[in-house]
């Protein structure tokens, strides 16, 4: 898809710098994840082998991304009941570092790696058949390779928008978007899924004016349509975005009274002509944990609220 003319350009970009996406930033603050108590654990010392074929004689081989092509990547389903204790134990490292990472943001470049890796086997591992099917329920965002407002469908939607050709603009608008707004606080990341919508709301905190402990709170709520079109795979059109819960006065129980929503999807059909479309692939899914990917293939672990 090529890219809009200048104006309407200018247009999708205004979208992605109101207000209330600019606190979409990564959080500053560390997060700890759920089911995992970073303070009752030890650092573990990152040297050690992680599972393979060499430490259990019926478990399958580790699982190298780079043996895949990127249109060659499938849904794997495990089931071998005996692989349980190995998915428990790269579960186990995988939130670990996702706490004590701040949801991978602050992870150094040997860290990063495990987390890849942790990442794939899991995937070689997933129990599920079908898996784009079965994640009906409320997801915490606990660890990703990308910025973290990348799970909102508002961005999704922008990176559909500029196509494959144009991926450095919108990386390069999301990077710009990362540094400029890198005052604001990104707490709580949850999505919401049903067979047919996918609800992101995002807890934040933004300051108004530097050096002054003023901060504005809210939960930045966008709502999207789900369609399963493969047994990984999901495609989200975003419909609009809304603020709740802010703690301004007054305007806090206004709003969760009379929210205010902005059609995002209204727009993007008045500017292109239509609602940009965006994929996600979902390779993982048990009881507790998720992993899907987007276009780009960046990774989103969520674990089940």
């Amino acid at each position: 898809m090529k890219i809009a003319a200048a104006p309407e350009w200018v247009l999708l970009v205004g979208l992605a710098s109101v207000g209330i996406a600019a606190a979409f930033a990564p959080s500053r603050i560390p997060q700890v994840v759920p089911f995992v108590s970073a303070a009752s654990i030890e650092r573990p010392a990152w040297g050690t082998a992680l599972w393979s074929s060499a430490d259990l004689d019926d478990s399958p081989s580790d699982y190298d991304p780079s043996d895949l092509g990127p249109d060659e990547k499938t849904v794997t389903v495990d089931t071998n009941e005996s692989d349980a204790v190995i998915r428990d134990a790269l579960k186990r490292e995988l939130l670990l570092l996702a706490s004590i990472t701040d949801r991978g943001e602050f992870a150094t470049p040997d860290e990063s790696d495990i987390i890849v890796d942790l990442v794939t086997q899991l995937e070689a591992l997933n129990p599920t058949a079908e898996p784009a099917y079965n994640c009906a329920g409320e997801w915490d965002l606990c660890l990703t390779n990308t910025q973290s407002f990348r799970s909102s469908p508002f961005f999704m939607a922008i990176r559909a928008a500029v196509g494959d050709d144009n991926k450095a603009v919108a990386e390069n608008g999301f990077d710009i978007h990362e540094r400029s707004t890198s005052a604001s606080r990104v707490g709580r990341v949850r999505q919401k899924i049903s067979s047919s919508e996918m609800v992101s709301e995002v807890d934040l905190e933004v300051g108004l004016i530097p050096g002054l402990p003023i901060l504005v709170k809210g939960t930045v709520v966008t709502t999207a349509d789900l369609v399963t079109t493969a047994q990984e795979t999901w495609e989200i059109t975003v419909k609009g975005t809304k603020v709740m819960g802010s703690n301004v006065p007054f305007l806090d129980q206004y709003l969760d009274d009379n929210p205010i929503e902005i059609p995002v999807g209204d727009a993007y059909s008045a500017v292109t002509g239509s609602v940009p479309v965006a994929t996600l692939k979902t390779y993982y899914v048990d009881g507790g944990i998720r992993i899907t990917r987007d276009v780009d293939d960046n990774f989103f672990v969520f674990s089940r609220a």
